[in-house]
């Protein structure tokens, strides 16, 4: 959840001596980055139309990403593969690497990090780079932009859009504008006819609902969205329409965070649309437990514990929902966790139909430095043993690989049990917001 204050806001005058002045971003951004990778990794895939897909035989057939040959077929992100395949009959559909995307996006924000200290990752193939000390001027910057581009295409052997502004959200905007390879300008001096003849779509929170709220009043780009009085924007939608109207001017005075100083990790979760339809409670509580192994084991990678646990349930009607409890104890522990789930489903799920998907994250984490409260009336050496026999499981999985050590559990169901989310997770990017209050945020040019 955000909090959002709008008690002292930071009110800037483009040119005025309040103006936020020698503020100097880029925003980088990975072209087709999964595919992009494959590709590398693959030269004989080069000349192909590309996409990275879940497995379609297990039921993962979703577009990941997917290459500029394939692009100009019309093939998108997020659609199935069969749809994908009737409008490119001959698309090469290969298998997604995570380990290998994380390495690509270290990489690349190691090269980013020799022109600045403030290098703020938008998840793994976006990142916001604050030159302003490196440059002298918004030129200066799109020529040190052209570089960075150039450096990445030579040295990863991928290639980065950037843009380049005196906020983030233009500077995200910039690296949208022209792909791939390319740098895009969005300065003080030619903001309004580069960014504002935009859909307002385009503008970072703009999605989909609230695209269709405001075409409902006529408002199609981004110049109307900021020519649009900001009284009229906060009474239809709230604080955000105040966000939006700052936006579209580009009234972003939200910071680049340092490197050092960006958010620990705030929840760890994963998900799976299982193999085959779920039918009863000893199917849900096996693909749970599989969940739960693999978010004690992140956990336990990051040095954390959890104080509540979530469960997400989809069923073949595709109903969903998500329920979450209080932990009787902050832990990093499968088996405490997968029964707090496996509470949750028997509490909100009564089999009117199989279940298609299931989730499992974990919030509110706590460091190894936070004090424990032990109970008065508890044997804690059970709790001792099983959290020091998951950390020697780990030590194993590390050395041997995954499946070099089990539970017996995942044997009663192979194809579930010997999934292994945790090296085959998504990672999402982080929300624009979760560093800034509003009042950080909104400033006026």
């Amino acid at each position: 959840m955000f909090v959002f204050s709008f008690a002292a806001p930071l009110f800037r005058t483009r040119g005025g001596k309040d103006a936020p002045m020698g503020r100097r971003i880029l925003h980088a951004d990975f072209n087709g980055f999964y595919a992009s990778v494959a590709c590398f990794l693959d030269p004989s895939l080069r000349p192909h139309p590309v996409a990275v897909a879940g497995n379609p035989e297990a039921r993962h057939g979703i577009i990941l990403a997917k290459n500029e040959l394939a692009k100009a077929f019309g093939v998108k992100t997020g659609e199935a593969i069969w749809q994908a395949k009737q409008k490119c009959p001959l698309l090469v559909t290969v298998k997604p690497d995570f380990a290998m995307y994380q390495k690509f996006s270290a990489m690349g924000r190691e090269i980013y990090g020799e022109y600045s200290d403030r290098v703020e990752a938008f998840g793994l193939d976006e990142s916001w780079i604050d030159v302003s000390s490196a440059t002298t001027g918004m030129r200066d910057a799109a020529r040190l932009a052209d570089v960075i581009r150039t450096r990445i295409k030579n040295e990863l052997g991928i290639t980065i859009s950037v843009g380049v502004a005196d906020n983030k959200v233009f500077a995200k905007l910039g690296s949208d504008i022209k792909k791939p390879d390319a740098v895009t300008l969005v300065s003080p001096d030619n903001y309004q006819s580069v960014a504002w003849p935009l859909a307002a779509r385009e503008l970072l929170y703009v999605g989909r609902a609230t695209e269709a709220k405001l075409l409902k009043y006529g408002i199609a780009t981004i110049g109307d969205l900021a020519n649009t009085p900001e009284s009229f924007l906060r009474a239809q939608f709230g604080k955000c329409g105040s966000m939006l109207h700052a936006f579209a001017n580009g009234l972003d005075a939200a910071p680049v965070l340092h490197t050092v100083d960006q958010q620990p990790v705030k929840s760890v979760g994963n998900g799976l649309t299982t193999p085959r339809d779920l039918v009863n409670d000893e199917d849900v509580y096996l693909t749970i437990s599989m969940l739960a192994e693999s978010v004690a084991a992140r956990l336990r990678e990051h040095g954390m514990r959890a104080k509540t646990a979530h469960l997400g349930v989809r069923d073949t009607g595709l109903v969903s929902f998500i329920r979450q409890t209080r932990l009787d104890r902050p832990t990093n522990i499968t088996i405490e966790i997968s029964r707090a789930c496996m509470r949750l489903f028997h509490e909100n799920y009564s089999w009117q139909t199989p279940i298609r998907s299931l989730s499992v994250s974990c919030s509110d984490l706590i460091g190894p430095d936070n004090p424990e409260q032990l109970s008065l009336f508890d044997d804690e050496a059970p709790r001792r043993r099983a959290e020091a026999a998951e950390v020697a499981v780990d030590d194993i999985r590390r050395r041997f690989g995954y499946r070099a050590i089990g539970r017996a559990l995942f044997l009663k169901d192979r194809s579930i049990g010997l999934l292994s989310p945790k090296d085959d997770h998504t990672v999402h990017p982080v929300g624009y917001l979760q560093n800034a209050t509003m009042d950080s945020v909104i400033g006026r040019r």
